[in-house]
């Protein structure tokens, strides 16, 4: 690997950690670098999520406020994730990836539709208790199906996670982002587990992004703990309905 291409990789783990801690974002950046240098698809889309594992760090690290009381959610999500993200690794290394690439806009087209609309007080059929437990069973499903999609290339995953949770928890922006950052952090993880076992990663070009990716989300949860949270969803929305149509783009044409 040459100096330039340390140096283009290192600066777009910059940008991916940063946008992915904050929306989710970092697969928009990482994975067309891979490609840039070299590394034919498959062996870019296993590397990115190794690499990513170093962003769930920064991110999960960056995120400790925000993170307080919501230890109890969070451990009954867990299992939720890593089988997901485990499922999603096995899907890349078995299956053609076109199903996921044409249904992937549609899915993030409605998750940024979903973070643009306000969120209002629960009404109180939404505190009943067989409610409560009907969103509980929703809310594991839409969290395993999103991260199997994180485990097999995750491109946006976050945004639709973040939708999920903003919609569930109904807690504030920075308390969503931080919850998206743990589930999200651990799917990428067993997935790269499971592409470190049984795909060829280059573990050079991994380490190298992963340092960028490091740097970069341990700055995210700070820009989104302290920027107006207005502002900042409708940020992440535009740029969500913005990949979507380019995904879609590139989907259908």
């Amino acid at each position: 690997m040459s100096w330039s291409q340390m140096v283009l990789l290192v600066g777009a783990g910059v940008l991916g950690g940063l946008t992915g801690s904050i929306a989710g974002l970092a697969s928009v950046a990482t994975y067309p670098a891979l490609l840039l240098v070299g590394l034919p698809p498959v062996s870019a889309n296993v590397t990115n999520t190794a690499a990513l594992v170093f962003n769930g760090i920064g991110s999960i690290a960056g995120s400790r406020p925000e993170l307080a009381g919501q230890g109890a959610y969070l451990r009954r999500m867990l299992p939720v994730a890593v089988a997901g993200g485990a499922v999603g690794a096995v899907l890349l290394l078995s299956t053609p990836a076109e199903g996921f690439e044409k249904l992937v806009p549609v899915l993030l087209g409605v998750a940024s539709m979903a973070i643009l609309l306000p969120v209002g007080p629960p009404s109180a059929a939404a505190v009943s208790v067989r409610r409560r437990r009907m969103t509980v069973v929703v809310t594991a499903v839409s969290i395993f199906a999103i991260c199997v999609y994180g485990g097999y290339f995750g491109a946006a995953a976050g945004v639709l996670l973040l939708a999920v949770l903003l919609r569930v928890s109904r807690g504030t922006l920075a308390e969503a982002n931080a919850g998206k950052n743990v589930l999200l952090g651990v799917a990428n993880t067993v997935a790269a587990v499971v592409f470190a076992v049984a795909a060829t990663v280059r573990w050079d070009a991994a380490l190298v992004l992963g340092l960028g990716c490091l740097a970069g989300s341990r700055l995210g949860p700070v820009v989104v703990r302290h920027a107006p949270a207005g502002p900042m969803r409708l940020a992440i929305g535009i740029a969500g309905l913005a990949l979507a149509a380019r995904l879609g783009w590139d989907a259908y044409r």
